[in-house]
């Protein structure tokens, strides 16, 4: 697997010069999802995919995702791992190759309830996230 780079762009790939799609990555726990209503396993996505974007706002990639010419055409994919398990193993995965990511943690319960990525180019982060499955 490609390691991220500490570069100003955190990637080491320009999307704007390769014609890459960025995309933010946000995966959900199924056990949540069967047991929580709709909304709130919603809300625990927003917070993840906004407190990723915030945190990493000074990232050329996420500039480049939030821009005027890109605002109304973002790209995200949501993924679903099974349990809290899991999200844990998927976050250290993550923080150990460098992905630039916010696990959210519900308070005060202290759970971890959802996962965002920074946006990224897609050909560099989709490997991450190959073998988990589309939420549905």
């Amino acid at each position: 697997m490609q390691s991220a780079s500490p570069d100003a762009g955190g990637s080491g790939v320009d999307a704007r010069e390769t014609g890459d799609v960025l995309v933010q990555y946000v995966v959900l726990r199924r056990d949540m999802i069967d047991a929580w209503t709709l909304g709130s396993v919603v809300t625990q996505g927003c917070h993840a995919a906004v407190a990723a974007i915030w945190i990493h706002r000074d990232r050329v990639d996420t500039a480049a995702y939030l821009s005027p010419a890109n605002l109304d055409s973002m790209h995200k994919v949501t993924l679903e791992v099974k349990g809290e398990n899991q999200m844990r193993n998927l976050a250290e995965k993550l923080t150990a190759e460098g992905v630039e990511h916010k696990l959210w943690i519900e308070r005060p319960e202290n759970t971890p309830t959802c996962l965002a990525t920074r946006p990224y180019p897609k050909s560099f982060i989709a490997s991450y996230f190959k073998k988990l499955k589309l939420c549905k």
